[in-house]
């Protein structure tokens, strides 16, 4: 170990963009103090990543931002479908769908709902907030080098503001940066997958004639399909300002430079159907859509979560989502580790149960790219969506309803695909625990407190679900001393004997997949990590070996 140490963290996090800050956040709700670093001068100011999906809204709320992150994308709550066109003034445009949630059937899954935020406006909501959980950020800050050892790892940071290098010592570190990731290099992972799909230009520009034009069809993207001017058209305000992406197309020898705000203005001209649109170029930024899976995860006590493990199309917005749960999955467990409730063998479980989520993900990614005709995207013939089903068809089981055959689980079918055709939650070992609504009693004369969610019930600790009146709870109560492990068991039922009661005659045991009789054991992150579904003669013993094997405490 170096002497020469001017920092020490638990956790050093490299890449403070909105994979990074989410890691940090998530962290810090764990009490784990850390440091991120960030080379750019704040965060994204471009208006891009903008669909937060369901699940990783419920990660939001249960930390405590997801008010915040609404309110940061209010002015883009009124729009859901997606749209396809010729132009905008033709008679061809279709909706590929009209409503994200039609019917508000979502209800029945997550007390949370899809969310319209751009990185720029989600940024700077998460970086608010971390450094009152213990986050030392960083940016305008360059990591130059790193090296591990058995015990932890070390890194050379400079600060490109005044140029002074600090040494950091850390137990972790969590590489957040991006796709092409000097950290996964310096590693040796290669990756695998198709490689680059397509290439695109994101063009930001003002226009104030061009929300007469698109009127009330409030759309999240429009895709144009005209013969000389396709692209993709977004919304920033519904207003004046909006981002288009016009394919690009390097590999024939087009770079940045050739996107001129002339050809530019003219481009959205055509696309749009309005030849005399008010067009004011604004900003512009190339970008690359492509499939690729890192082969590892890891490499002794540094991990990859985001980009830097998985590339995929941004159709769904599935990348940012797959990397933000992947910060939350590895959160708790580098949690566990650190305040010694756990053994570090819990950690090699990250790779194990995110790695086949990215590769299943990435597939769904790319496969709806094609059935929504992305501009410049060109797949190979056949391509078609897993599952099928049509349009919208799986969206929502790939969000929330993919599975872990292993891992930190116990008890997972194995002959399931890690992401099913449909959402159909079932409590099932190595499945996100299913929502419904609880009542709490109230004390004395007090209202009657606001029902929660049992997914309000997952962060900080495993969590041991049972009836009232089985002897669950108080093994739970027991093992957690004995073991010194983060558990909260709860009684659920009608009596007063019940620490929560379900709302509209819901049965909880039916839901999880088990009987009044058994128990669901939920980890901190929210998944199902064991079930039972009968009585046991000695549900303490039973319990404690389950949490020695699931933590790696033998």
């Amino acid at each position: 170990m170096k002497e020469n140490v001017d920092l020490r963290v638990p956790v050093l996090i490299v890449g403070g963009s909105l994979v990074g800050l989410s890691t940090s956040l998530f962290l810090g709700r764990h009490g784990i103090g850390h440091a991120l670093v960030e080379k750019h001068a704040g965060t994204s100011t471009h208006p891009r990543g903008r669909g937060i999906n369901v699940r990783t809204m419920e990660l939001f709320r249960v930390a405590g931002v997801e008010d915040r992150i609404r309110a940061a994308a209010s002015v883009l709550a009124d729009n859901h479908g997606i749209l396809q066109g010729g132009s905008l003034t033709g008679d061809d445009q279709e909706w590929l769908f009209e409503e994200i949630d039609p019917g508000g059937a979502l209800a029945r899954f997550s007390p949370a709902a899809w969310c319209l935020c751009s990185q720029n406006d989600i940024e700077p909501v998460l970086m608010s907030v971390t450094p009152s959980l213990g986050a030392d950020l960083r940016f305008s800050t360059e990591m130059l080098s790193f090296d591990q050892d058995a015990t932890g790892v070390n890194a050379v940071l400079k600060s490109l503001d005044t140029g002074e290098h600090t040494t950091v010592r850390a137990d972790y570190l969590v590489a957040a940066d991006g796709p092409r990731s000097p950290v996964r290099e310096q590693l040796g992972i290669g990756q695998t997958g198709p490689g680059d799909l397509f290439h695109n230009v994101s063009v930001t520009f003002r226009s104030r004639d061009l929300a007469d034009v698109v009127g009330d069809r409030r759309f999240i993207v429009c895709y144009l399909t005209g013969p000389d001017a396709d692209g993709a058209l977004l919304p920033v305000d519904n207003a004046e300002r909006w981002v288009f992406h016009a394919p690009f197309h390097p590999d024939r020898g087009e770079t940045l430079e050739d996107f001129t705000d002339e050809r530019c203005a003219e481009h959205i001209r055509r696309a749009v159907g309005a030849p005399r649109l008010d067009v004011r170029i604004t900003g512009k930024a190339q970008w690359h859509a492509a499939e690729r899976v890192a082969e590892r995860y890891a490499a002794g006590r540094v991990f990859l979560a985001g980009d830097s493990a998985h590339e995929m199309s941004p159709t769904g917005a599935f990348g940012s989502n797959t990397g933000i749960q992947d910060a939350h999955n590895l959160a708790w467990k580098l949690a566990a580790v650190l305040k010694g409730s756990a053994g570090p063998r819990l950690l090699e479980s990250y790779e194990t149960e995110r790695l086949p989520v990215a590769r299943a993900t990435s597939a769904r990614a790319s496969a709806r790219s094609a059935e929504h005709s992305h501009p410049g995207y060109e797949p190979d013939p056949g391509t078609t969506t897993p599952g099928g089903g049509g349009r919208q068809s799986g969206v929502l089981a790939v969000a929330m309803g993919y599975r872990y055959h292993r891992g930190a689980v116990l008890g997972a079918d194995h002959d399931q695909p890690v992401v099913p055709e449909r959402m159909r939650p079932a409590g099932d070992p190595g499945t996100r625990a299913p929502h419904m609504w609880l009542g709490r009693p109230a004390a004395g004369p007090e209202p009657e407190p606001e029902p929660l969610s049992t997914v309000d019930l997952y962060e900080r600790s495993f969590v041991l679900l049972s009836s009232e009146g089985t002897p669950w709870r108080d093994a739970a109560r027991s093992v957690a001393g004995q073991l010194g492990v983060d558990l909260v068991g709860y009684a659920i039922g009608g009596g007063a004997g019940a620490d929560l009661s379900p709302r509209e005659d819901a049965d909880w045991a039916q839901a999880h997949g088990t009987t009044p009789a058994g128990a669901v054991l939920v980890r901190p992150d929210g998944f199902v990590a064991w079930r039972w579904p009968q009585a046991v003669e000695d549900p303490e013993a039973v319990l404690h070996e389950v949490l020695t094997t699931l933590l790696h405490r033998s």
